[in-house]
């Protein structure tokens, strides 16, 4: 093997394939020293050298601020001077960075930097599919890794540039994205982790769940859309989607338009929040994600998740209507939040609001419209608009109920529930578009609990039908296009240029 990382020198480059190009070319040349150094290293009982090799990265540098559309919520910087990122994954972001790039040769007419960065890449980074590296490793080896390799470094993987704390020193390079390589390599393994389907399938339209009756419905749909069909309409709309993924990375794929078998194998037993996609050839799909109970589930897979850089994500679940007016089944479109979660206060304040985003709430009211049938005055029977309350404790029915139902009240709160703020939240923090709509399952203020008997019978009728509107609310969020989805709301006066 070589004794030296691949050299690679900084290239001036104003076409933004050839850019792209160039950065896959330098990363993966040093990935594979990397391995390769690596493979060598377990097999020999003494090794001293040290052995590094670096991330790509991609700048700019411009002396003015000019925006030829500023319609646009990103696509240019902020103001004069030079702007840098280091890159991960090409392979994976190819078309995401083309795009990125495009829109700053547009905007700002300069060429792009694109080099090897001081930023070092972490051995176990090098490797895409999550290889276990100190599985093989005897104790010695295991002792000498952290001083042959670099290895990832937490300290390196915050998100200051996402919460606007990061101070820059005067003339320091500005970040020209949200995310560094390291932190999305990062995410990009905790993702495989978490759902058990690896990263390239993730779609750009993202359910959330917190019940596993939605899962089972959406693969049912899945699977549906994948079987072969004679009528030509339907043939046309499932052929859109090329295959269905489930945990494990199990492939269906569209009988339609490709009759190969299923291919790979289910785990022996499901991770903690497994992921299924419904796949159409340029990302535009729609993932779906059991998130479980909790705020802090709805943190840690939107954290990872907003590393793919999501058009839209949206939560389903089931929440407890607070009006009496209320029935069970009925749909809450959340416009707003009471923040009880508790998990993101250290990263956006309570003080921050977090605003609808017109966009996403059109798509989930004409979703409700189209799949009930229903429209103007008479959506108003089964979806009201209003406020929703993310809490963290699920049995706050068992305190004084004075306090918290004053507080409710005062908000003018339709629902409660323990994710959807924190969804929203994380969207309006990464600059994710997101929204909720959720299902009313009990009204434990006014003495339907959630009981077995009951709850079973609302599961079965209300859950399809909730489904299929998430579905179109996805599906119109598409066709209506991403310069209409991607808010000013969402970007900050002294903004990144990359969505």
């Amino acid at each position: 093997m070589s004794e030296q990382e691949p050299v690679h020198a900084t290239r001036s480059i104003t076409d933004p394939v050839e850019a792209v190009a160039y950065l896959k070319t330098i990363y993966d040349a040093n990935t594979a020293y990397l391995r390769a150094a690596f493979e060598h290293f377990s097999r020999q009982k003494d090794q001293a050298r040290r052995v590094s090799a670096h991330y790509p990265f991609i700048r700019i540098t411009t002396e003015d601020i000019t925006q030829l559309d500023k319609r646009l919520s990103y696509g240019f910087v902020s103001g004069p001077g030079s702007y840098q990122t280091t890159v991960t994954r090409p392979d994976l972001f190819e078309n995401y960075y083309i795009e990125q790039l495009r829109r700053l040769a547009h905007n700002h007419g300069v060429a792009f930097e694109v080099g090897v960065s001081d930023e070092p890449i972490p051995v176990h980074f090098a490797y895409q599919d999550g290889v276990y590296l100190e599985g093989d490793l005897d104790q010695t080896h295991l002792r000498a890794m952290r001083t042959v390799f670099d290895v990832p470094d937490l300290a390196k993987m915050d998100d200051s540039i996402v919460n606007g704390t990061r101070d820059p020193l005067p003339g320091e390079v500005l970040p020209l994205a949200l995310f560094t390589a390291p932190r999305v390599d990062y995410s990009l393994h905790r993702l495989r982790h978490y759902t058990a389907t690896s990263p390239e399938n993730f779609q750009n339209y993202v359910l959330f769940t917190n019940y596993q009756f939605y899962i089972d419905e959406f693969v049912e749909l899945g699977r549906e859309l994948m079987s072969a069909t004679d009528d030509p309409a339907l043939r046309e709309y499932r052929s859109q989607y090329t295959a269905f993924v489930e945990p494990g990375n199990v492939i269906h794929w569209n009988q339609n338009v490709d009759a190969r078998a299923a291919q790979g194998t289910s785990p022996p037993r499901l991770p903690q929040m497994p992921a299924y996609h419904l796949v159409r050839p340029d990302n535009t799909g729609i993932t779906m994600v059991n998130i479980g109970v909790g705020p802090s589930n709805a943190k840690t897979i939107t954290d990872h998740i907003a590393v793919l850089r999501p058009h839209a994500w949206v939560m389903l679940g089931h929440c407890a209507g607070l009006r009496n007016s209320q029935r069970l089944g009925d749909y809450c479109l959340a416009h707003g939040y009471v923040r009880e979660d508790h998990v993101l206060d250290d990263d956006l304040p309570l003080w921050v609001p977090v605003p609808p985003l017109a966009e996403v709430q059109v798509a989930l009211e004409r979703a409700v419209a189209d799949v009930t049938q229903l429209d103007d005055f008479e959506l108003k029977r089964v979806m009201r608009t209003g406020t929703v309350v993310t809490v963290d404790n699920r049995n706050w029915e068992l305190r004084d109920h004075r306090e918290p139902v004053q507080r409710m009240s005062q908000s003018r709160a339709i629902a409660l529930d323990m994710e959807s703020a924190t969804i929203a939240a994380n969207g309006f923090r990464f600059r994710v578009p997101y929204g909720t709509l959720l299902c009313v399952s009990d009204k434990p203020l006014h003495g339907e609990l959630k009981l077995p008997g009951m709850a079973d019978r609302f599961y079965r009728e209300r859950v399809d039908q909730h489904l299929k509107i998430g579905v179109k609310a996805m599906e119109l969020l598409r066709d209506n296009g991403l310069d209409r989805l991607h808010s000013r709301k969402l970007r900050s006066f002294n903004e990144v240029a990359f969505q």
